[in-house]
């Protein structure tokens, strides 16, 4: 295959040896390539990851690169796969799947958090690369504890992998929404405030006024995140007791 071109057949930079049996050892390894486009990203976001910027973090000819990462598709593939090994997980599930699983989003988010640009690049081909097939095997014997088929046991896995991303994708995009303002974040939240105010006092909207009303205080995230996550998790239990004789 030509230097940044197109195989004939899919390929599967994971399928492809790191280093061939004979010849000198490789210069860079995937992961320290990985590494570099994770800076980048991490700094400059994720329109800023090209071959040749990646190849100048590292200290190599472009060219060179490909040898290495045929496409700039297998280097976003690389970057996710730094993404899930930096999930800390235990060495045993802790025999408590809805625990195991809270503490799986909860790593999630936080790993949004600190690569913003994750989310654009997230998908179930990515899923499979070897820190995605270790994050999905604990996932699994975690759910060992969950009466229910292993359809549904992925489906569990793929739906709070999509709530995570939806409400991490969410803070990030408020946040950098906050950044373009040329007020602060509190100005702007006491603008919207004091026109919610006047709509609410208009009396078109009793039932919104009544849940207002009862509010006390700023939203706590963590604690809204967290009951979402658990929410699912109930279903779940809840459909997988139902189907038990």
């Amino acid at each position: 295959m030509a230097a940044g071109g197109s195989s004939a057949r899919p390929e599967v930079i994971w399928a492809r040896p790191e280093r061939a049996g004979r010849g000198p050892r490789p210069t860079y390894t995937r992961g320290e390539i990985a590494a570099a486009a994770v800076r980048i990203a991490d700094t400059d976001g994720i329109g800023a990851v090209s071959m040749r910027r990646v190849a100048a973090e590292i200290g190599c000819g472009t060219m060179s690169l490909y040898n290495y990462v045929p496409r700039k598709e297998d280097l976003y593939e690389l970057m996710v796969d730094a993404f899930s090994s930096e999930y800390d997980l235990p060495e045993q599930p802790s025999g408590d799947w809805r625990a195991d699983m809270l503490m799986l989003a909860v790593q999630a988010r936080a790993l949004i958090h600190r690569h913003p640009w994750l989310p654009g690049l997230l998908s179930p081909v990515h899923g499979f690369s070897p820190n995605g097939l270790r994050y999905l095997e604990f996932c699994l014997a975690a759910l060992e504890g969950l009466p229910a088929g292993n359809g549904t046991k992925m489906e569990l896995i793929a739906m709070i992998n999509g709530l995570v991303t939806a409400f991490a994708g969410n803070e990030l995009a408020a946040a950098e929404r906050a950044r373009a303002f040329p007020w602060s974040p509190d100005e702007e939240q006491a603008a919207r405030g004091a026109y919610l105010a006047r709509q609410i006092g208009s009396g078109q909207y009793p039932r919104l006024a009544g849940i207002l009303a009862e509010a006390a205080g700023p939203i706590d995230y963590d604690a809204a995140f967290g009951r979402m996550v658990n929410r699912v998790l109930d279903a779940f239990e809840f459909e997988s007791g139902q189907d038990k004789p």
